[in-house]
């Protein structure tokens, strides 16, 4: 830090800024700067602060880390008046640089905006960015500091036994075990534990614009196997919403029945198991095995479902659907993933093996056509529910994946297997017969081209986080980063090493406050192209499909105008 700098600080502040690495704070710098390019989703300067500050702090670290390696090397460094002119001149540079890379921070944002037809910006709000960027680096640097503190003070017991160096080692080693163990299974265990208390409560609220409904054949009703405080809340909204066979009608113009929908909370049993069977005996009881169409949905970590997913497969096939889903958590996808990783699998497992034993004892001329669903988190449980060599001498008809989450063993060994030339926001996979992925503007693959037995869509965006974000993009550049981008991408997008993975995971925890048809937000018109292609409909001619998706898309609109779309990007799409 420059001489003439260091008078001017605060006594207080001055020790401690004096100590501060003159590598790290370049390596920093650039981070910092690095970090104001875009990715997938738009910033606000609260979240660009935050980012722009943990980035800061991990190129600091990784500066310190390499001057001590050169120190411990003993490799010659510069004398003390070269020293100073080179930290002058360094100095000059990094400010330059954090200038220039801050008035261009609108201007980037801006790519994104317009990509996903936002009103633009015309402020980074350079000096929020910074002060916010500056307490996120002295927070993150009091934590280092004080596992260095603790560190050394285990290191000076441990060193009358043994020799300095394997001291250190030791004091390092347990600062690490410490720290770990409280962030664990002290600070993180005990949150965990009372969000899932918060979140069971929220549950079990009962919502006054949601009466019991009082149809037989609705789940939750007089006559329901399920009682209508056991679904919870996101099976209560199920339930309650979807188009009744009236609006359905009323769209199509042509005769409709009135959709099913089944549905089983957690407080409906203890196991997965009994859940199960009490899902199918609900089934059975409300007549989803006499619809042309039968959907096993696996939901999210709160039991939510898209309505426009579901609503859509409703109107296309006038109402002759059912669908059947279990909640197996009462955390959001991304703590359910943490602290329940095994619950969504177990559940849909168990709803999938109860249902298709079930269903393929029916004669095949008089049983529904059967197909998956799942976005998120629900889409890798739905992906790992079934079990392809169980399906050989009788396959179910197909599976609509959305959204699916980059830890999705299926979906990743499918993009991993892709044509060569196919781009990985939206692969190709031999002549598409077995499965196809769709974005904004459909499929690669021909409407016409021919399928197999079963049919498998997964659809996706290529500024959707949650599915492409991975944690080897610390140190590589990701496969869906080679040109031709996305269409939803912007084209300023570069890779930089650390600084790329930090932005995507901040995209992945606010990727459900885009537009609809970005980001993690699946808009009705997609899945109506998804599920034409899933299920087969033909009996829609061009302009009613059009018609169709408007009213679909103004439905959804009408939704978050009423406040449950924001309650459901809250519930589930952090996947």
């Amino acid at each position: 830090m420059p001489p003439s700098l260091q008078r001017h600080l605060p006594a207080f502040l001055r020790p401690h800024l004096e100590s501060l690495s003159g590598v790290g704070l370049i390596l920093g710098t650039l981070f910092f700067a690095a970090s104001l390019t875009p990715t997938l989703v738009p910033r606000t300067y609260l979240t660009q602060g935050v980012l722009a500050g943990t980035c800061f702090a991990a190129g600091y670290g990784l500066g310190v880390l390499w001057h001590w390696v050169w120190t411990y090397l003993e490799l010659p460094e510069p004398k003390a008046r070269a020293a100073r002119v080179i930290n002058a001149v360094i100095t000059l540079l990094c400010l330059t640089v954090v200038i220039l890379f801050l008035w261009r921070a609108a201007e980037w944002q801006n790519t994104i905006r317009a990509l996903m037809q936002m009103a633009p910006v015309t402020s980074a709000h350079p000096f929020k960015v910074s002060a916010t960027a500056l307490i996120t680096f002295l927070v993150l640097l009091a934590l280092a500091r004080l596992f260095q503190r603790v560190a050394r003070f285990v290191s000076r017991q441990v060193r009358r036994v043994v020799p300095r160096r394997v001291a250190n080692v030791v004091g390092a080693a347990i600062a690490i075990l410490l720290f770990w163990s409280l962030a664990n299974n002290v600070f993180f265990r005990a949150a965990l534990h009372m969000l899932d208390a918060s979140f069971r409560e929220y549950d079990a609220l009962l919502e006054p614009e949601r009466p019991q409904p009082t149809a037989a054949f609705k789940t939750g009703g007089p006559d329901s196997l399920v009682k209508w405080t056991q679904l919870g809340r996101a099976g209560r909204e199920y339930i309650a919403s979807g188009p009744s066979a009236a609006e359905i009608k009323a769209q199509t113009g042509q005769d409709a029945k009135e959709p099913v929908r089944v549905y089983v909370g957690l407080r409906a049993a203890d196991t997965p198991q009994d859940r199960a069977k009490i899902a199918l005996a609900e089934m059975k009881r409300v007549g989803a095995f006499n619809r042309s169409v039968l959907v096993l949905v696996t939901p999210t970590g709160t039991g939510w479902i898209d309505p426009a997913a579901m609503d859509s497969i409703e109107y296309l096939h006038h109402g002759d659907v059912a669908s059947v889903a279990m909640q197996y958590s009462y955390l959001s996808s991304p703590l359910s993933l943490l602290a329940q990783p095994e619950y969504g699998a177990e559940a849909a497992r168990a709803l999938f093996v109860e249902v298709y034993n079930y269903w393929t004892a029916l004669p095949q001329s008089q049983r529904p056509k059967l197909y998956l669903h799942g976005l998120s988190l629900g889409a890798m449980n739905s992906a790992g529910s079934a079990e392809l060599f169980e399906m050989i001498g009788d396959p179910i008809q197909g599976a609509l994946w959305s959204g699916p989450p980059f830890e999705s063993r299926v979906w990743r060994a499918i993009t991993n297997a892709r044509n060569p030339g196919s781009p990985a926001w939206l692969p190709e996979l031999r002549d598409g017969a077995f499965v196809r992925f769709m974005n904004q503007n459909g499929s690669p693959v021909p409407a016409d081209a021919p399928w197999g037995p079963m049919r498998i869509v997964y659809l996706q965006y290529a500024s959707d986080a949650v599915t492409f974000f991975d944690y080897r993009d610390l140190y590589r550049r990701p496969a869906w980063m080679d040109p031709p981008y996305g269409p939803d991408v912007s084209p300023d997008l570069r890779w930089y090493p650390v600084v790329t993975m930090l932005q995507l995971a901040l995209d992945m925890s606010v990727s459900t406050h885009t537009p609809i048809g970005y980001g993690h937000v699946y808009a009705p018109q997609h899945y109506v192209d998804a599920w034409v292609a899933v299920t087969d409909v033909r009996d829609w001619p061009a302009d009613a499909l059009t018609k169709l998706k408007q009213h679909l898309m103004e439905r959804a609109r009408a939704a978050m105008d009423d406040g449950e779309g924001k309650e459901a990007a809250y519930d589930n799409r952090g996947g």
